[in-house]
């Protein structure tokens, strides 16, 4: 995937531009608007300090949860706050996103300066990438940079739609994602493993199909290996189970039965009477699950053998846990599988979301070779499918 990014573009063509970058602000926050975890704004910060110092207007735009209109809750004021301290630089924020005030306040600005746009998800429009709306963001101005690979694979007006009016380029944010994540699923340093976990298959059996054709070893856990089973025809107790899927779940085993790729499911699992901390826990192999209790966890035979292939490994991708990590009873699998990946020689991708969490918990995200800014996009990214945020940058 070879897309043009702001490093491609001179000082001279940069210098006195309107740029509209599109980052990922949606930033968890408690009850007094404090921000919580402010990792997607440092992320962010490489781009918007390349543009500010060749001279370009910078004008952010991006969402904050699910707002149904104006929600004054969910106004972006104390992200500009805090972009501000960790820049030391003015960040005006603007009270809408489209419109005369907007275009006001841009027409005032000077080169090196900053502006916040409101957020864009008081727009129904921005969802239903209205051509309209797009045209109205995009006027704004000169050039667009995406550098949110958290939405990237929304096809929204200011992540795609906005692209048919300017030239589109991306940040370096996206540009890592493309670069990591890219060359491990075209040229890989090998063994090549992935391990793939998390609740359910229907999210993932896309990913799965396509990594079977990629990879050395595919490593399978997670709630989702009860499905696997059950399609097996093995007992899983009051396990989570994804009756819909088990067809789907079928036709893969097939699959990986005529793969060149060694697929892994456990060997052993821990089961537990209920999903608590005070629930009693016992290890069980597969095929002696009781009828009473459920898998929560890998079983230790199981994160030896995993362990094993993580350690022969040149390149692992990880997504998903491959338990209830959420309850520390449940979480030593993944804790453990998060250790091991840290303290290997192999370049490590860690998928987003929960995997990411399960890291930064294990305090081992520094060990990472690179952490996806996006859950859902990054597995889109590696079940091979096209991004429409990536799509709409112009090629080299």
């Amino acid at each position: 995937m070879n897309k043009k990014s702001i490093a491609d573009l001179s000082e001279k063509e940069l210098k006195g531009k309107r740029v509209l970058v599109r980052v990922d602000f949606n930033v968890p926050m408690d009850k007094s608007k404090n921000i919580t975890d402010d990792i997607r704004i440092k992320e962010a910060l490489p781009t918007i300090q390349f543009l500010t110092e060749k001279g370009a207007k910078v004008i952010l735009v991006s969402h904050l949860g699910r707002p149904d209109g104006i929600t004054e809750e969910l106004r972006l004021n104390p992200i500009a706050k805090r972009l501000e301290e960790l820049l030391k630089i003015k960040v005006i924020k603007l009270d809408d996103t489209i419109g005369e005030e907007v275009e006001q306040a841009i027409s005032k600005m000077n080169d090196g300066d900053i502006v916040l746009l409101e957020n864009v998800r008081f727009y129904k429009e921005e969802e239903a990438n209205d051509e309209q709306f797009a045209r109205k963001l995009a006027g704004l101005a000169d050039i667009y940079v995406n550098d949110a690979f958290g939405t990237a694979h929304r096809a929204h007006a200011s992540t795609a739609g906005v692209a048919a009016f300017l030239p589109a380029y991306a940040g370096f944010l996206i540009q890592k994602e493309l670069d990591v994540m890219g060359k491990a699923l075209i040229d890989p340093k090998r063994p090549f493993v992935a391990i793939i976990g998390g609740a359910k298959i229907s999210t993932k059996i896309g990913v799965l199909k396509n990594l079977l054709k990629k990879v050395d070893v595919l490593i399978i856990g997670g709630g989702m290996l009860y499905t696997f089973l059950k399609a097996k025809g093995m007992e899983i107790g009051k396990s989570l189970v994804e009756d819909k899927s088990i067809e789907q779940a079928k036709i893969f085993l097939a699959q990986a039965e005529a793969s060149k790729a060694k697929v892994i499911f456990d060997v052993d699992v821990v089961v537990a009477s209920e999903i608590s901390e005070k629930a009693s826990t016992k290890v069980v192999k597969l095929d002696n699950i009781p009828v009473d209790m459920m898998g929560v966890d890998t079983g230790p035979e199981s994160l030896k053998i995993i362990k094993e292939e993580i350690k022969k490994a040149g390149t692992i991708v990880w997504n998903g846990p491959l338990g209830v990590f959420e309850i520390a009873k449940f979480a030593k699998g993944t804790n453990e599988v998060a250790k091991a990946i840290a303290a290997s020689k192999a370049v490590s991708i860690i998928g987003g979301g929960d995997s990411a969490s399960a890291v930064e918990k294990a305090g081992v995200a520094d060990k990472i070779t690179h952490i996806s800014t996006g859950g859902g996009a990054s597995l889109e990214f590696l079940e091979g499918k096209e991004l429409p945020g990536i799509a709409v940058l112009q090629d080299k």
